[in-house]
């Protein structure tokens, strides 16, 4: 991480180093995807997307993993399928030495809109 907070998401990804600039570039592409309406900004230093005055999600890259936040929780079926990523209450963290789930990626991005619209 820099040490000035980036502006934007495309100067965060930009600091990143360039074998983790794909992921997020990826991560990115997930949530505009699933959430096309949301808002693009930096919150605490790392991308942040809102809908409204409500973020959907947040995530950083890290040297050994890519955490998404705040991750809500969900039915039980949600809860076992994420279960291997649950790092914290609040908190889902993919190493970056395995492959991406993206379409679990998908789900929870669809799930935490789903709450925020409920």
């Amino acid at each position: 991480m820099p040490a000035e907070k980036p502006a934007s998401i495309a100067a965060y990804i930009a600091t990143l180093p360039e074998t983790s600039r794909p992921i997020a570039e990826i991560l990115c592409q997930i949530i505009r995807r699933a959430a096309p309406e949301c808002v693009e900004a930096v919150k605490y230093g790392i991308p942040t997307f809102r809908i409204g005055k409500k973020s959907l999600v947040y995530f950083g890259v890290w040297k050994k993993h890519v955490g998404l936040y705040p991750i809500y929780r969900g039915t039980d079926a949600f809860e076992a399928e994420i279960a291997p990523y649950r790092a914290k209450t609040d908190t889902v963290q993919f190493p970056l030495n395995k492959p991406m789930p993206l379409e679990l990626i998908t789900r929870i991005v669809e799930s935490q809109l789903a709450s925020l619209r409920s």
